[in-house]
Formats: structure tokens, sequence, C-alpha cells
């Protein structure tokens, strides 16, 4: 039976109750997680704060550094477990999150296993925001597999992997990964695509069975963030481009590409007279234009 360490990185007090939840759902799995391993930036502030408050069945790591690569390069390094699951502590994970996870273990090619992440709306899901454009919150999107299949890398707040790959290839890369309002989601295909390169044989897996929940907040449906966090997914995708050199490692986005122009954007044309899918359609145009515009600022202008 493998022996599951779950990460949780925190930076913030003012997350105080989102964390409690998080924590709270990890103790309630089927599947009982070997340990959980709060990691804080290193605060004395914040380090003081949640050594006060949290229980003793939560092991508190600090970082050596700012940022969420490097609090989950602490945790893996601190793991005792055979397994390292990652869950944001903003997100809350079903009963069943960890038991459906492991289950992608039983073959021994699979080094990583990842699951699907609903949004949690603070005010119930605007009518004007897709579901195909839920990265932008963090979540799973329309668009992707919706069934258990083999996947270039998992999303960060549901993603495991073996302790052992990390000592075979190394930890995430912290200059592309989310570093405070620096919105890069650059480490977890990073990483992925360095499994590959070293080990061609190895398989992640996609489970959609084994699901957290994530909070998106108010702040996170204004135009601003809309276009910063796709600026930054563009400068993202142009930092994956680098790391090879070869279109074939963004065939994922290229996939998610397809869909929208076969499927998600054609059903919007077909229905402007609707307010709500006339409006759909902008912020699709809008969230497109500003990967655009980070993939070519990354690439050509840097």
């Amino acid at each position: 039976m493998s022996k599951v360490s779950v990460v949780v990185s925190v930076y913030s007090k003012d997350r105080l109750q989102c964390v409690l939840e998080c924590l709270d759902s990890l103790r309630r799995q089927s599947e009982k997680p070997f340990e959980i391993i709060v990691v804080l930036d290193p605060n004395p502030d914040l380090i003081g704060f949640y050594k006060s408050i949290l229980n003793c069945d939560v092991r508190i790591v600090v970082s050596d550094g700012f940022g969420l690569s490097n609090a989950r390069n602490a945790g893996v390094k601190n793991a005792k477990g055979d397994i390292v699951a990652f869950i944001d502590d903003d997100a809350v994970a079903d009963k069943e999150w960890l038991k459906n996870l492991l289950k992608g273990y039983k073959d021994l090619s699979v080094v990583g296993v990842g699951g699907y992440i609903k949004p949690l709306w603070e005010r119930g899901r605007p009518k004007w925001f897709p579901e195909e454009l839920d990265w932008i919150v963090g979540c799973s999107y329309k668009g992707l597999p919706e069934c258990t299949t083999f996947v270039r890398n998992p999303i960060g707040c549901n993603m495991s992997f073996r302790k052992e790959i990390f000592e075979v290839v190394g930890y995430f890369q912290s200059d592309v990964g989310r570093y405070g309002k620096k919105l890069l989601s650059g480490e977890e295909p990073e990483f992925s695509l360095r499994i590959f390169r070293r080990l061609p044989d190895v398989k992640i897996l996609y489970n959609p069975s084994a699901i957290v929940y994530h909070k998106v907040t108010e702040d996170r449906l204004s135009l601003r963030y809309l276009f910063v966090r796709s600026f930054n997914e563009g400068v993202s995708k142009a930092i994956i481009f680098d790391f090879s050199g070869f279109a074939s490692v963004l065939s994922t986005e290229s996939i998610y590409l397809h869909y929208l122009f076969r499927v998600a954007l054609p059903l919007r044309l077909k229905r402007l007279y609707s307010f709500e899918y006339f409006s759909q359609l902008l912020v699709f145009l809008f969230a497109l234009g500003g990967v655009f515009l980070g993939f070519v600022s990354q690439k050509f202008l840097r």
C-alpha cells in the first residue's frame, strides 16, 4: 500500500479559513494520507501565526524561498511518503480524492496522476464566463478529456507524483512558477516535460474521478485579472516552447485551440442574439488576445 504525503502551500494569513477547510477535507479522506505537510513562506510572522493555530496532526515546514515552486519543493524534500500529492490552500478535496488518485499507480509505468478541479464560485458562475476558460481561475475547463487518459501534465491544484521521480529529474523550476501576483503557470508542464525527456517510457495519468473543489473569489472575475492571467498564460506557453524548441511540446494547447475553433466559438456565433453567448464570445476574444500578446512578448520582444 502506497503512503501519501499531501503538501499544502500557504503564503498568507488572510486565507486561514480556507486553509482550515482544506485540512479538514484531507482528514476526512476515505484513504487516509500518511501525513499532511503545510509549507509556509519564510516569513516569521506567518510562521508564528500558523504554528499557534494548526493541530499537531499537521507537519509544518518552512520553505527555503518565496513562491509556489519553492514551497512545493520544500514539501517534496520533507515528505516521508512514496507518493507526494499537492492541493492548493484554497481548495477542498472530495472524500474519495486520494483513493482515486492512487488507483493510477497500480500501473508501474505511471509516475504522476492528476485529477479534476471543480470551481466553487463565491457568488455563482457569472453567465458571461465560459466553462472553456475555467483555467483562468485555476480549474479544469471544458475541452479537457472526460475519461481517464494519459496527459502531458496535471494541473497543480490537483496533482501527485511518485517521490522517487524527483530524485531522478530534479524539482520544480522556480522561475517559471507562480510567485505572489506573478501569475505564471509553467512549472507543471516544464517538470512533466523534463520527466518525459529523461524517462520517455513513463506515463502521467489524468483521472477525472479524483476531484478537488477550488474556491473562486470575486476578485478573479475582473477584466483586469482576466487579462493579466491570460497574458501570463501566453508567457508560460512561450517558456515551455523554449524549453524544447519543438512545437510538439504544445500539443495540449493545440488540441484545446482546435476544440475552441471547432466547437466553442461556433456555438457562440450561432447564438449571437443571446446576450449570454454574445458576452461569452467577447470574453473568449479578450482572453485569447491576452494569451497571444503574452506569447509574443516573451518569444520576440524580451
